[in-house]
């Protein structure tokens, strides 16, 4: 490695967005679209770029796929930001290919999902992750959404992950139960990389010692989001807690529906992509594209309703 671990960790914090796939009319992924998005989001500050994490729904992406979205990626951001692409899987060997695939073209780190659909017991996760943490150099975090996996990783699990696996470094936590973040923190140490992956807790989370957030919100309002990790870390309260306020009406808008249907609407209605999704996803209903075209109005996202 050309960087330790700890070098690392210290430029994998802040507002990390989980990039979104476009696609064309046609289904086909555009590359040149996902460029663009990323441009977006480093000319606003975003501190750190992911992909093919939920957002960017890898389910519904080959392997090959998943492979050349990282790979443009990482071609894009060229070094400018910290690349922690998403590349797990139910299926234990395309984990451990994606991860090392990581590895090869150079990103910083991989955000590798519990096991979704399996729901495996502590043990086999423990066993998983290990395997996979052991296959590569590179930073591990781990993904806990336990509201699209039916599985939670125990606080004990990932605090032996911690301890086994040096490249372990840290995790997304997209759970609802602000206990049991506090004792993630508590049970694998301070300097473990904490980020908020539930929009309402991006900023409760900096203040126990989060690292950041991977919040699907920054694929609309970047900057925002990216000035409230920043007003934190100068000691700006008021103003990181003002930006938490301003930010739930979208948070909210954007989850009335399943990540990433909103989101796409969105930048579909900003002039950012085709709002396309690949089956079983698909558009939210009409009342709530409806509602998101007026929350953008509201945030200035669009000039007027049309």
């Amino acid at each position: 490695m050309t960087k330790t671990y700890e070098e690392i960790k210290q430029r994998l914090r802040g507002s990390i967005t989980p990039v979104i796939t476009p696609f064309k009319a046609d289904f086909s992924i555009d590359y040149d679209k996902q460029s663009e998005l990323i441009e977006y989001q480093l000319n606003n500050g975003t501190h750190a770029i992911s992909v093919t994490g939920t957002s960017g729904e890898p389910s519904s992406l080959t392997i090959e796929e998943r492979v050349k979205v990282m790979d443009n990626a990482k071609k894009t951001i060229n070094g400018r930001v910290p690349f922690a692409p998403g590349t797990g899987s139910t299926n234990h060997d395309e984990t451990m290919y994606l991860t090392r695939k990581a590895q090869e073209i150079g990103a910083d780190a991989a955000m590798v999902i519990v096991p979704y659909y399996n729901k495996p017991n502590q043990q086999a996760l423990y066993k998983h992750f290990k395997t996979v943490a052991d296959s590569v150099d590179i930073p591990i975090i781990v993904y806990n959404i336990p509201g699209r996996t039916a599985l939670n990783m125990e606080v004990e699990t990932l605090a032996k992950l911690n301890e086994d696996c040096p490249n372990i470094v840290g995790v997304k936590e997209s759970n609802k139960d602000f206990e049991h973040v506090n004792r993630v923190m508590l049970r694998c140490g301070r300097d473990f990389l904490l980020y908020s992956g539930i929009e309402l807790l991006c900023y409760p989370m900096l203040t126990i010692g989060g690292a950041g957030s991977i919040s699907a919100t920054a694929n609309v309002e970047p900057a925002k989001v990216a000035e409230m990790h920043d007003a934190w870390t100068m000691g700006d309260v008021k103003r990181a807690q003002d930006l938490h306020f301003e930010l739930m009406k979208l948070n909210d808008v954007l989850f009335k529906d399943t990540n990433p249907a909103p989101v796409k609407t969105a930048l579909g209605m900003m002039g950012k992509i085709e709002p396309v999704l690949r089956l079983p996803m698909d558009l939210p209903s009409k009342s709530l594209q409806n509602e998101i075209r007026e929350t953008l109005v509201e945030y200035g996202k669009l000039l007027q309703p049309t």
